[in-house]
Order: C-alpha cells, then sequence, then structure tokens
C-alpha cells in the first residue's frame, strides 16, 4: 500500500500554506491520525454523536474542531481537540504534516487538517471521552480506504430525499462528505486513487 515515510516525503516536497491563523469560530483543525508500521497503517475515525443543532450530527469525522481562544495555532486546535474527543495526547514529536486547507462555505469557516502518527501502545489509549460529542472511536486499515469494492453511496439527509454521496462504508460506518473530501485530497497528494 504505502509506508509512513512515502506519506512524510510526499508532504515534504508539496508547497503548504497554511491558512493565517486567528483563535475564532471561524477557525477549525482536525488530525488524521495514522497507526502501524510499514505498509500496513490504519487511520482513526470518530462516529460523532447525534445532537440537534449539530451540522455534522451522526458523520463520520477525524478527530477534531473548532478554536477557542487559548489556541496558539492550528496544530494546537487538532491536539487540544483530539485529546478532548479521544483521549490521545498528539504533540510535535506525532505529526507528519499538514493537509491543504479548505473553505467551508456552508459554515464560514477554515478546516486546517493534518496528519499524524502514534504507536501502538497509543492506539490502545483511544476512547470516547466526550460521549456527549462522540459515539465511538474505530481505526479503518489504510487499504480498506483504497479497495474499490469499498465504495458506496449514501443517502442524506433522509431516505428518499433523492440527494446521494459518494461515500466509503467500513462495517457499519460511512466515510463521506467534508471527511471524505479530506481524505481525497490525502489520495492526490499520495498519487492514489480512493475507493469512493
Amino acid at each position: 500500500m504505502m509506508t509512513l515515510d512515502e506519506i512524510r516525503n510526499a508532504l515534504d516536497t508539496r508547497q503548504h500554506k497554511p491558512a493565517r491563523f486567528k483563535a475564532s469560530s471561524r477557525q477549525a483543525s482536525v488530525a488524521m491520525i495514522l497507526c502501524g508500521e510499514k505498509s500496513d497503517l490504519e487511520v482513526c475515525f470518530i462516529r460523532r454523536a447525534e445532537r440537534a443543532g449539530d451540522p455534522w450530527s451522526g458523520q463520520v469525522a477525524f478527530p477534531g474542531g473548532k478554536a477557542d481562544h487559548d489556541d496558539e495555532d492550528a496544530h494546537s486546535v487538532a491536539e487540544r481537540e483530539t485529546h478532548e474527543e479521544v483521549g490521545l495526547k498528539l504533540n510535535a514529536s506525532h505529526r507528519v504534516g499538514p493537509l491543504p486547507t479548505r473553505q467551508v462555505a456552508t459554515r464560514n469557516l477554515v478546516l486546517s487538517p493534518f496528519i499524524y502518527h502514534v504507536g501502538a501502545n497509543e492506539k490502545a489509549t483511544a476512547f470516547v471521552r466526550e460521549p456527549d460529542e462522540v459515539a465511538h472511536v474505530f481505526w479503518v486499515p489504510m487499504r480498506h480506504l483504497f479497495t474499490p469494492s469499498s465504495a458506496t453511496e449514501l443517502e442524506y439527509p433522509t431516505i428518499g430525499s433523492g440527494m446521494t454521496y459518494p461515500g466509503i462504508r467500513y462495517k457499519e460506518d460511512v466515510i463521506w462528505g467534508l471527511t471524505l473530501s479530506v481524505l481525497e485530497s490525502f489520495a492526490q497528494i499520495m498519487r492514489r486513487e480512493l475507493a469512493a
């Protein structure tokens, strides 16, 4: 599939200008957390709790969220939110590199995604720390995200609405929407074809 070294090298060779950071509700960051060695990597996802007023209620996502006024930079947001949501303590030693920032026009915010790598011992500490925000945390083999048979379609927001979206199915969960968009930018950098 692909190794951690390949991912680091691909991210190092591209020009990346992070979004200008000013801690506010218009800035958000997520952590695409990898675990594993050599070419047997896994990716951490959460399924968000179902909550009224949450535009991503019940959806699969990467750990992360909006900036607080105390956050120093976009990395700090991803690392704080990851610890709050799933208990993983990320820091500079876990950083692999940034993915392209993106405007989320429907929410008027800038999203900064980052890739991290943790060891097996750290992976084992991941758990749902904030059940009001996170329904569950799970790990998906990287190769699954690039296997064509993993592709699916999702009707959203309701059955019969006529709106379908591409996705990647893993057991009972479907990765789609903004999270799939982040994965697509990763796949483009790695010159691989995502399943969806």
